[in-house]
């Protein structure tokens, strides 16, 4: 007889994979094989991760319409069946998967849209920080300050794309009616994060993203301001700082050596 934990595994195996049959330490009292009642459940335990997922891609769902959406997710269910027994974080790979469904090829940004959702999801859930304030910075030397390197909220996230996903986003999410937005509109960058109770969007520009980039991996000021105008001649150091100080972007600093 196998052991519980064995029985365990072959059943969660068997729910989320649809060509596995019934387990054979499974049985009812009305039959040796019990595939419909256990089709039932199996299909109860789709339907809620299917759930889940609408939950958490709202707008990738209504771009696509509820029925495509359902049955694209019940394959990334398939593909790829919870690893954890936390739910908070499942959907991970949903873009990735996304990015890679030929059904979906029509709609290009809906990778970059799930992208997104998934940073909106992972900000609300991130851990409660009390963002760096102007007056707390304005304490720093100012022969220090090309030596600063910022310890971004813990809420941040950057997402970055060739298309339109913040207009995109936005209009599916807070319009009455949804307003057309045209491909040719460019790549828009977002940043997200949520210093107090709410996440915030922001559509940023390139420069702004780029220096966003560079304090995200480690880079002082000095080096993530040189990125940015790399990227971009028209970044503005002192402007991007203190809107990213206004929106609570970051939580803190050191100097370094």
């Amino acid at each position: 007889m196998p052991r519980l934990t064995e029985l365990q595994d072959a059943f969660a195996d068997a729910i989320v994979n649809v060509e596995h049959d019934v387990p054979e330490a499974i049985t009812s009292h009305s039959s040796p094989k019990p595939r419909e009642r256990f089709n039932i459940y199996r299909n109860n335990v789709y339907s809620s991760l299917i759930d889940v997922l609408s939950a958490r891609f709202p707008v990738a769902e209504r771009l696509v319409g509820e029925e495509f959406f359902r049955a694209m997710a019940r394959m990334f269910i398939e593909e790829s069946p919870p690893r954890s027994p936390m739910l908070l974080v499942y959907g991970d790979a949903f873009p990735s998967f996304l990015t890679e469904f030929e059904h979906a090829q029509d709609v290009p940004y809906l990778p970059d849209i799930a992208r997104l959702e998934w940073a909106r999801h992972q900000a609300y859930h991130a851990a409660d920080c009390a963002p760096l304030t102007a007056g707390e910075l304005a304490t720093v030397p100012s022969d220090q300050s090309a030596r600063l390197v910022f310890e971004p909220h813990p809420s941040l996230a950057l997402v970055r794309s060739p298309f339109p996903i913040v207009s995109i986003w936005q209009t599916n999410t807070a319009d009455d009616e949804v307003k057309p937005v045209s491909l040719s509109e460019g790549g828009q960058d977002a940043l997200i994060v949520r210093p107090q109770l709410e996440v915030e969007t922001y559509k940023i520009s390139g420069g702004e993203a780029g220096f966003v980039a560079a304090l995200n991996e480690g880079a002082n000021l000095a080096s993530a301001a040189q990125a940015a105008l790399e990227e971009s001649a028209d970044f503005a150091l002192d402007k991007t700082l203190a809107q990213l100080l206004a929106i609570g972007a970051l939580a803190g600093y050191q100097v370094s050596r």
